[in-house]
């Protein structure tokens, strides 16, 4: 028991802590056993033999080691094919919601107009609506312009961001004055301004929102659900949903490690783009969040 202390104190007094902050410690460390449980599950069960799934035995780690799953999944679908449409539709997104994003954001925060502050109130107030109301409209809409079934379908939704805006916006009403009026001083315009000297200054902003909105198109489902007909159009997210289904001459049981191992596919760029970029991520995070 002393000993147990001791190393408790040594543990605490490393990492300049009190013991009023070790139970902190335990509950965040329990609630990340919670959090990726799941996810551990996810990918020992897509390495499991087929005999070995829903097993009564529920092993955490696989008794024997297998891809199998994996290979039935690039057998059985276009899963490249799905993955280069999810790349495409993510990246092109994501790219143009952070140039968009960014410029709304200035806007908003250094450039003096009226209507500013309620044009603010009303995006942030867009953010209660369910994508459920909006996206039938929206589908008959590009249904009318012949846009469905194409990557402008998958792509131009995307573009406009809420939390997007609202990340930049709050970083640029830290932006400098003092820099903002040098720089008109010499003749920059408000355009010259945001390309040449705020945006490069906004690196850590500019991660978080990439993380987020990377992993929200990466992510997505309903609307290229909705929007794409044919197989070789299909994303990850929407070409996965079909595993979990008897396949031909498959049982349940095969399509359920399938699942599995797609779902582990799916995740994947996420968490490396997160992993990446975490450092950034948090510190854009918290930037955002200093001035209201």
């Amino acid at each position: 028991m002393e000993k147990i202390i001791k190393t408790t104190n040594q543990f605490l007094k490393r990492r300049n802590l009190k013991a009023i902050d070790l139970p902190i410690w335990i509950i965040g460390l329990a609630i990340v056993i919670a959090w990726i449980s799941p996810f551990f599950w996810m990918v020992s069960t897509s390495l499991k033999e087929i005999s070995e799934i829903l097993s009564l035995s529920n092993d955490w780690i696989p008794k024997t080691f297998t891809l199998e799953s994996y290979r039935m999944i690039f057998k059985w679908y276009p899963v490249e094919t799905w993955a280069m449409n999810s790349v495409i539709q993510a990246v092109a997104s994501t790219f143009l919601c952070i140039l968009f994003g960014s410029m709304a954001g200035y806007a908003l925060a250094r450039l003096q107009f009226p209507g500013r502050d309620i044009i603010f109130l009303v995006l942030i107030a867009s953010i209660m609506i369910p994508g459920e109301v909006y996206v039938i409209p929206l589908l008959l809409g590009f249904l009318k312009v012949g846009l469905a079934n194409t990557y402008l379908s998958l792509i131009l939704p995307t573009v406009a961001n809420v939390i997007c805006v609202y990340i930049f916006r709050q970083f640029f009403l830290t932006f400098p004055k003092e820099l903002e009026e040098s720089s008109k001083i010499d003749g920059a315009s408000s355009l010259q301004i945001y390309w040449f000297i705020a945006l490069p200054m906004a690196r850590a902003p500019m991660i978080a929102a990439t993380v987020i909105i990377f992993t929200l198109n990466w992510n997505s489902f309903l609307w290229p659900l909705l929007v794409i007909f044919e197989e070789e159009m299909k994303t990850m997210p929407v070409g996965i949903a079909v595993f979990a289904s008897v396949h031909g001459h498959h049982t349940q049981l095969d399509a359920f490690g399938v699942a599995m191992a797609g779902s582990t596919l799916l995740s994947i760029p996420s968490l490396l783009v997160f992993f990446a970029l975490q450092k950034y991520f948090v510190q854009g995070i918290a930037t955002g969040g200093i001035k209201a």
